[in-house]
């Protein structure tokens, strides 16, 4: 009898992705690489709920995943085709609650845990109108003493997707970014809020904050920190937003 991981790779050939690698790049929403890989090297258990998300993509039952139940076509569904971003009549798009961002917390990814996976709607942005909007609650006081605007705990940031918008957006200093800081090759990871400072042998991303415990994040051409650390910048943000208490 096969094991659940050997069942997983086969479902996602079977799915049309020759790599853990592809299905990532198909689905950048739903799976994280290095996760996927340490599932089908059997380094990780694979959770119920991580079956039905992966059966979902791949065209097979949760349970099949798990369990060999049922054999390998039996009440298979098609897999589900890459996301695209809709956008609807009223000008308004869908946009997707991703998480908090909070310097110097990592939190264990679980891509799977669908909590704060929500859509909500934003205003079209008529400059980048193809890109994915992001959304991050902001947690902390990270960015509490930058100007013209603190970005302050419970303030919600609308973003770009990083990626979307990379060929035609250049980085310029005191852009303000979301900084993604990955360890334990991808299975923990801090998103923070940063402003950006631009030098001719490295990028540092600034906190501009009263709280002297939060430390520039420095990274040189090399984009690998020393300590194993990996930094990358996911989200460009557009606007903040808030609401007024009381209600």
């Amino acid at each position: 009898m096969t094991e659940p991981k050997t069942r997983l790779k086969e479902a996602r050939a079977a799915a049309g992705f020759a790599s853990p690698t592809d299905a990532a790049n198909a689905f950048p929403r739903d799976i994280n690489k290095n996760t996927l890989i340490s599932h089908e090297n059997g380094n990780r258990p694979i959770s119920r709920k991580a079956a039905e998300k992966y059966g979902e993509l791949f065209g097979k039952k949760a349970g099949w995943i798990l369990f060999g139940e049922n054999g390998a076509d039996d009440g298979s569904t098609p897999a589900r085709p890459p996301p695209e971003l809709t956008l609807l009549r009223t000008g308004l798009v869908a946009g997707r609650l991703a998480g908090t961002v909070e310097a110097g917390t990592f939190r264990e990814v679980d891509e799977f845990d669908q909590s704060e996976a929500v859509e909500i709607l934003l205003p079209r942005d008529e400059k980048f109108p193809n890109a994915r909007q992001l959304v991050f609650d902001v947690g902390g006081d990270s960015l509490n003493e930058l100007r013209p605007r603190p970005i302050l705990s419970g303030d919600r940031l609308v973003c770009l997707a990083y990626e979307d918008v990379a060929h035609e957006v250049e980085l310029r200093d005191g852009m303000v970014v979301v900084v993604q800081r990955t360890r334990d090759s991808g299975h923990f990871r801090e998103w923070s809020v940063k402003q950006i400072e631009l030098y001719n042998d490295r990028a540092e991303f600034h906190p501009r904050s009263s709280n002297p415990k939060h430390k520039p994040i420095v990274v040189h051409h090399d984009s690998e920190a020393d300590d194993g650390v990996s930094v990358e910048i996911i989200a460009l943000v557009r606007r903040v937003m808030n609401e007024m208490p009381g209600f």
